[in-house]
């Protein structure tokens, strides 16, 4: 008989392996294309044996997005962290956004069909997916803020305002990539993402010399 450990070890395994086919199935179909029949079918389980895992669609939709903002937070932020802080960093995060979002191209980004679904339907849903998408929105607002106090970027930028300029140039990058099948659409993305960084350039702080920081340090003693 298997031992408790090795009984919840199986069940965490096959919860990830049916988030993992939950998540290619969403990408393609929308979250609202998710069902447990449809899953079931695939992992050759029982509706009952999916359930099991998710007490409802709700929570099997909940933790999906979860998934999906772990991977997205793995692929884009914690890889951009061994940039220097400031405009290298940003830049890291951005250009890893565009590769990701490029590729997603060819199924679909979950933040971005979730946003046509459930744009005017209030539910747990929703409230998850926009939490996700403010909770990056932070992250970029602190990296563009850090290029700032470098003086990367000039002290008079507006960070919400070039958070928009950058979230409108992904959602037409998935609009021209997926509708038009433009395969241009990823090489102009990553120009109007730079165009967006060179408008609001600065001069970078030059970083104070041993001999100032000993002067410093003597006059403070």
């Amino acid at each position: 008989m298997p031992r408790p450990e090795q009984r919840v070890r199986k069940g965490e395994q096959t919860r990830a392996a049916i988030i993992d086919a939950a998540l290619d199935q969403a990408a393609r179909h929308g979250l609202e294309g998710l069902t447990i029949g449809s899953l079931a079918e695939r992992m050759r389980m029982s509706k009952s044996g999916v359930f099991a895992h998710f007490g409802s669609r709700e929570d099997l939709q909940i933790a999906v997005l979860k998934e999906y903002e772990r991977r997205f937070a793995e692929d884009v932020l914690a890889a951009s962290l061994d940039a220097p802080r400031g405009l290298p960093r940003l830049s890291a995060m951005l250009g890893r956004w565009i590769e990701k979002s490029t590729r997603e191209a060819e199924n679909g980004c979950l933040w971005i069909s979730g946003a046509a679904e459930y744009d005017d339907r209030p539910g747990a849903v929703r409230e998850e997916l926009v939490a996700m998408i403010r909770s990056w929105k932070d992250a970029l607002s602190r990296a563009i803020r850090l290029a700032i106090e470098t003086g990367e970027l000039r002290a008079d930028t507006d960070v919400s305002e070039m958070i928009f300029d950058i979230y409108g140039v992904i959602l037409v990058l998935h609009h021209d990539s997926r509708l038009l099948a433009s395969p241009s659409a990823g090489e102009r993305a990553r120009l109007a993402i730079a165009r967006a960084i060179d408008s609001r350039r600065g001069e970078p702080r030059p970083a104070a010399s041993t001999t100032d920081s000993l002067a410093t340090d003597r006059s403070a003693a």
